[in-house]
């Protein structure tokens, strides 16, 4: 199944509003207003908690964890690499390799493609589309697209402040 996530520009926290191929809203995402780390909430269509995303904020690589049902399912963390982006999921076994644009990423297990992730360029808003071939992935892997995009904001940020 495809999803495209489309984040709310015009907002003080960050907002994102998931559809399905047939323009369905399936789910949205909202972060916490003033919290120290990062913190980001999935609902589904009709309101109910499904995902909760929190940054581990004394760490030297950036890590985040994934909580569903009150139980961490996996920790992402973003490896030190240079010319490529490349994460670690512990807790799933998955990893997640994206490319020199940081546009284009695969979350694969054993070889097995879990999700491929196409961040789309020049568009209002990050704007993403995520194919996950099975249901059961589709929550873990919308969450870890969130954290991506939390991450590359952040680098963003800490860059645009240095110049």
């Amino acid at each position: 199944m495809k999803l495209y996530m489309k984040q709310k520009v015009f907002s003080w926290r960050d907002k994102f509003h998931v559809f399905d191929e047939n323009q369905n809203e399936r789910y949205y995402a909202e972060s916490e207003f003033f919290t120290i780390g990062k913190k980001l909430r999935i609902y589904d269509y009709t309101g109910n908690e499904i995902c909760f995303i929190y940054q581990k904020v004394m760490s030297f690589l950036p890590r985040y964890f994934v909580n569903i049902n009150g139980e961490d399912v996996a920790e992402v963390i973003k490896k030190f690499t240079f010319f490529k982006q490349e994460y670690i999921v512990n807790g799933l076994g998955w990893s997640v390799d994206g490319d020199f644009t940081a546009h284009e990423y695969v979350i694969e297990s054993d070889g097995s493609i879990i999700a491929t992730i196409s961040k789309r360029w020049l568009t209002w808003g990050d704007t993403y589309e995520i194919d996950v071939p099975y249901p059961q992935n589709e929550v873990t892997a919308l969450a870890i697209v969130l954290i991506i995009d939390a991450i590359m904001a952040q680098q963003a940020a800490a860059s645009s402040a240095n110049c």
